[in-house]
């Protein structure tokens, strides 16, 4: 599936991650963050480009990154908005027009891999709107003023990770939607849902954590050294 683009979105700025640079530029096992994660989708055959949306202030930074390490389907560098949401939909408009498919993907994901961007690109196929996702484990509680009010049934409940893959159209529409309602969406799934179409899960990976805080930093960088 070669008419596919990945939107990187790259515009996070590490405050809970205690970083002083911000968080895609952060080193992790002898190489940037965002670098790991770039390559995997340079390195996934169904992958044709990526745009990648950083911080405003990054972007020199993101454009040596890319020259540095010879990330050649990157298409565009364009700057985030002040929501991830906003971020997505820049990177929407940076989409060239072959572009049939949008796999959506956190930069701090860097321990993603080509055979699980694959997968979710497979499955778009058949079913135009994906998300990966790995089952809850731990026993989840709903509560109020600090009082359980019920315990949830964890065989239903999933994880959500990035990549996120869905027809192009089917997900402008959900952004342009979201837009017009104000909606304020933590994945872009939860918008596609909003328009009344099913999203597909494939099973996701253990290890591809989102690195928010210094102790999922010391685990990527195990996994990362590891391979």
């Amino acid at each position: 599936m070669k008419n596919a683009v990945a939107v990187i979105v790259a515009g996070g700025t590490g405050s809970r991650l205690k970083s002083r640079i911000h968080k895609p530029f952060v080193v992790l096992a002898g190489r940037p963050m965002l670098a790991w994660t770039l390559a995997a989708f340079e390195k996934t055959a169904g992958i044709g480009g990526i745009v990648l949306v950083a911080h405003g202030s990054d972007q020199a930074r993101a454009r040596s990154l890319v020259r540095r390490f010879k990330f050649r389907k990157v298409l565009a560098v364009v700057a985030g908005g002040a929501t991830r949401m906003e971020s997505v939909s820049f990177g929407l408009r940076a989409v060239p027009p072959w572009g049939r498919w949008v796999a959506v993907h956190d930069a701090a994901r860097p321990m993603v891999t080509a055979r699980l961007i694959d997968a979710a690109l497979r499955e778009a196929r058949r079913s135009k709107a994906v998300i990966t996702a790995v089952p809850v484990i731990p026993t989840v509680k709903e509560a109020r003023d600090g009082h359980v009010t019920r315990t949830l049934d964890r065989s239903r409940l999933w994880a959500v990770q990035t990549p996120q893959v869905f027809e192009r159209k089917l997900l402008e529409r959900a952004h342009a939607k979201g837009r017009a309602q104000r909606v304020a969406a933590t994945d872009d799934a939860a918008l596609v849902e909003r328009l009344g179409v099913k999203v597909r899960i494939v099973p996701g990976l253990e290890r591809n954590i989102k690195v928010t805080t210094p102790d999922d930093r010391v685990v990527a960088e195990a996994f990362l050294r590891c391979g």
